[in-house]
């Protein structure tokens, strides 16, 4: 007896990436309207905030605030559009009715996990990366810690689809999908210093803005691009990693359990 065969599957891959294929084709199938929405969203934020009012602005942190803002706009996107997207493509299935198809498959929850997440996050990245160079067309930046641009927008992208799978098992309608992003996401994301630097805020302010989690992942991204940030980038990373073991374990657990799937 081989030792694989006694060892037996660690993961069915063919399992992941048959969901993981079948949601990007899904997603590319409206991959003009996907893009086209949060590039012209981004696009007004720049014409308005960039160079509107960044004209009258002097410069953050040594920064000309049309540049300080590209990290700030471009984590707005990824949080919002990383909701939405595994929010949508997990609760599709179930007011489908197919995913009793996916669930009675050999796939374990942590498979399903992970091909939904994955394919929800990769879009995410796509947008992210559109839209960065949509902002090349607005300001002049320059990177100054590529590798941990890209890391930070990986695990931020990973852990807000992880949260939008858990909102998507939770959610009981199409209404309840867009309750988290509009009443949470989007005001901790403009309050977490998209468009300013904490230092500009009163000292209570400031102390009061630390309870913000997006914070600590503008903060970090914002770092990776100017080598300046409002905290920590340790604490920055520490905020990411808890958040995304936490939506991943309690996404498992609703999965495991058949949480609202086998009512």
């Amino acid at each position: 007896m081989s030792m694989q065969s006694m060892a037996g599957p660690i993961m069915n891959v063919h399992g992941v990436a048959a969901i993981y294929r079948f949601e990007m084709s899904r997603w590319f199938r409206t991959i003009g309207q996907s893009l086209i929405s949060p590039v012209l969203s981004t696009s007004l934020y720049f014409v308005v905030f960039g160079s509107a009012i960044g004209s009258r602005m002097v410069e953050i942190d040594g920064v000309p605030y049309g540049a300080f803002i590209v990290p700030g706009l471009i984590m707005l996107s990824i949080l919002t559009e990383s909701v939405s997207n595994a929010s949508f493509g997990i609760y599709f299935p179930r007011w489908a009715g197919t995913i009793y198809e996916v669930l009675s498959a050999p796939v374990s929850g942590l498979e399903i996990v992970l091909g939904y997440v994955g394919a929800a996050a990769t879009k995410s990245m796509i947008i992210g990366i559109v839209i960065l160079i949509t902002a090349r067309f607005f300001v002049p930046y320059e990177v100054a810690h590529p590798f941990a641009m890209i890391a930070f927008l990986a695990l931020t992208a990973i852990a807000f689809c992880l949260m939008g799978f858990v909102i998507g098992l939770w959610a009981d309608g199409f209404e309840r999908l867009q309750i988290v992003p509009m009443l949470i996401i989007t005001p901790l994301t403009f309050l977490g210093g998209t468009f300013y630097s904490i230092r500009m805020l009163p000292e209570f302010w400031q102390q009061v803005t630390h309870f913000n989690p997006v914070l600590y992942l503008i903060s970090g991204f914002r770092w990776a691009f100017f080598g300046v940030a409002d905290v920590d980038v340790g604490f920055s990373l520490a905020a990411i990693a808890f958040f995304l073991v936490s939506c991943l374990a309690i996404s498992w657990w609703m999965l495991k359990t058949g949480y609202k799937l086998k009512a």
